[in-house]
C-alpha cells in the first residue's frame, strides 16, 4: 500500500506544480504536451538537417550565395498561392498533415537523389533553397494551427510553454546530428529528419481531437465566425495578398516582422564584423557562436516556461511586445558608443532570446482573434515571403549604408530610431488586438 500511495501523491504533486509553473487549466494539460511535443519534433527536424543546409551551401559555391538567397525568396512567393489554393480546397484537419506530408517526400526525394550522387553540385543549391523554405513555412503552419486551437486568452498563458518545446528541439537536434552524422553520414540523416515530421504529424491528428472535443467553447476561431476545422476556407489562391492589403492591422505586423529583419540583420552583420576582427582564428570564432547558442537556449527555455505568460499577464500584450524593440534600441544605442566583443555578445544573445521566448509567442497573438483565412493565408504570407524579403531588402540596406562610409557606430546610431519605430509599431498592434478581442468578448 505504502508504494502506491507514494507514487500518486508524487504525481498529484508534479500535477499541481505543473499546472502552478505553466499558469493551465486541468483539462489544457493533455493539449498542451503534445503541442510542445510538436513543436519539439518539428525543430528537431529542421535542426537535424540545418548543418546539412550549410555544407551544401559551400558545396553549391560560396560565389552562388547571393543567388541562393534570391532563390529562397522567390521559392517562397511560388509557394504561397499554392498554400492558398490547399487552404481553399481542403479542411484544416487534412491540409495541415499535407503540408507535413509534402515535405517528408521532399526529404525523401533529396536522400535517393544524394544517393545516387547525380549533378550533385545542381542538387546541393537545390537542397539549400528547400531546406530554407521548408524552415519557415512549417513553423508558420504550426503557429497558425496554435492559434487555431487556443483561444486568446489561454494563448496569452500557454504560448509561452509550447515555444519551450520547439527550444529544446532546437537544441536536441545538433545533438543528434553530431553524435550521429560520422556513424551514419549526412544523407542517412534526412531519413531521421523525416521521422520527427512523422511524430509533429500524429501530434496533428491528436491535436485535431482535443480541437473539436476539448475546447469546443472556443468556436473554432476564438469567437469569430467561420468554419469549422472539418470544412475548408474556401477563397481565392491568392487570398493572402488580398487579406493583408486591405487590412491595416495585417499591414502593421507586415511592418512589424519588416523592421523585426531589418534590426536582426544590422546586428547579424555588426556582429560579423567584431569577430571576425577579435579572432582569427576558425575554431574559436566556432566556439564563440556555440557559447552564444548555448546561452541563448538556455537563457530562452527559462524565460518561456517560468516567465512569458506571466510578463503578458502583468503588463499586458502591447507592452510585451514593445519590450524587446525598446531593450533592443538601448542595445544599438551601448554598442554606438562600445562597439566591442562583450557588448555585441551581451546584445545579441539578449535579444535572440528575447525574440524566441517573448517576442514570438506574443507575435502569433496577433492572429488569435482573426478569421481563419488570416490565420493560416496572410500569416503564411507575412512570415514567409514579407520575412524573406526582407531578410534580402536590409542587406542591401546595410551595403548600402557601409558603401557611404558608414561604419559600426554610424550604422549602429541609425538602428536606434529604428528600434523606437519598432517598439511603437508592435506596441499600437497590441492595444488593436486587445480592443478586437475585447469586442469579440462583448
Amino acid at each position: 500500500m505504502t508504494e502506491p500511495e507514494y507514487s500518486i501523491n508524487t504525481q498529484s504533486l508534479l500535477r499541481r506544480w505543473f499546472m502552478k509553473s505553466v499558469d493551465a487549466e486541468p483539462y489544457e494539460i493533455k493539449a498542451l504536451v503534445f503541442s510542445m511535443l510538436y513543436f519539439f519534433s518539428l525543430l528537431c527536424s529542421y535542426y537535424i538537417i540545418r548543418p546539412i543546409r550549410d555544407e551544401m551551401g559551400i558545396a553549391g559555391g560560396v560565389e552562388n550565395l547571393q543567388w541562393l538567397f534570391t532563390g529562397t525568396f522567390l521559392a517562397m512567393i511560388a509557394l504561397v498561392p499554392l498554400f492558398g489554393w490547399i487552404s481553399s480546397k481542403y479542411p484544416r484537419t487534412r491540409f495541415v498533415p499535407y503540408v507535413y506530408y509534402f515535405f517528408i517526400i521532399n526529404l525523401l526525394v533529396f536522400f535517393a537523389l544524394f544517393k545516387s550522387n547525380i549533378a550533385h553540385q545542381y542538387i546541393a543549391r537545390a537542397f539549400f533553397i528547400w531546406t530554407s523554405v521548408f524552415n519557415l513555412f512549417v513553423v508558420s503552419v504550426f503557429w497558425s494551427f496554435m492559434s487555431d486551437i487556443y483561444n486568446e486568452a489561454q494563448a496569452k498563458r500557454l504560448f509561452g510553454f509550447i515555444a519551450s518545446g520547439g527550444t529544446i528541439g532546437a537544441i536536441a537536434g545538433p545533438v543528434i546530428t553530431t553524435g550521429l552524422v560520422l556513424k551514419l553520414g549526412p544523407t542517412n540523416l534526412l531519413i531521421l529528419s523525416a521521422l520527427f515530421l512523422g511524430i509533429s504529424i500524429l501530434c496533428i491528428y491528436r491535436l485535431s481531437y482535443f480541437q473539436l472535443n476539448e475546447f469546443p467553447e472556443n468556436k473554432y476561431s476564438s469567437g469569430i465566425s467561420g468554419p469549422s476545422p472539418t470544412k475548408p476556407m474556401y477563397g481565392s489562391i491568392i487570398a493572402a495578398f488580398r487579406l493583408v492589403i486591405k487590412s491595416q492591422y495585417l499591414l502593421g505586423v507586415c511592418l512589424l516582422v519588416f523592421l523585426f529583419t531589418t534590426l536582426a540583420t544590422f546586428l547579424y552583420f555588426e556582429q560579423a564584423h567584431i569577430i571576425s576582427k577579435s579572432f582569427s582564428d576558425p575554431s574559436k570564432r566556432t566556439a564563440v557562436f556555440a557559447g552564444m547558442d548555448f546561452a541563448v537556449n538556455t537563457l530562452t527555455i527559462i524565460v518561456q516556461v517560468f516567465l512569458t505568460g506571466r510578463i503578458i499577464k502583468t503588463i499586458g500584450l502591447g507592452s510585451t511586445l514593445a519590450l524587446i524593440p525598446f531593450l533592443l534600441g538601448i542595445g544599438f544605442l551601448f554598442l554606438s558608443l562600445s562597439p566591442i566583443l562583450p557588448v555585441i555578445i551581451i546584445v545579441q544573445v539578449a535579444r535572440r532570446a528575447g525574440n524566441y521566448s517573448i517576442m514570438r509567442p506574443a507575435r502569433e497573438m496577433l492572429f488569435t482573434v482573426l478569421g481563419d483565412e488570416e490565420k493560416y493565408k496572410a500569416k503564411n504570407f507575412i512570415d514567409t515571403a514579407i520575412y524573406r524579403g526582407g531578410d534580402a531588402v536590409s542587406a542591401w540596406i546595410y551595403s548600402g549604408l557601409s558603401t557611404i562610409g558608414l561604419g559600426l557606430t554610424g550604422i549602429a546610431i541609425i538602428a536606434v530610431p529604428l528600434s523606437a519605430l519598432w517598439a511603437i509599431v508592435s506596441y499600437k498592434l497590441g492595444i488593436n488586438r486587445e480592443k478586437i478581442a475585447g469586442n469579440l468578448n462583448n
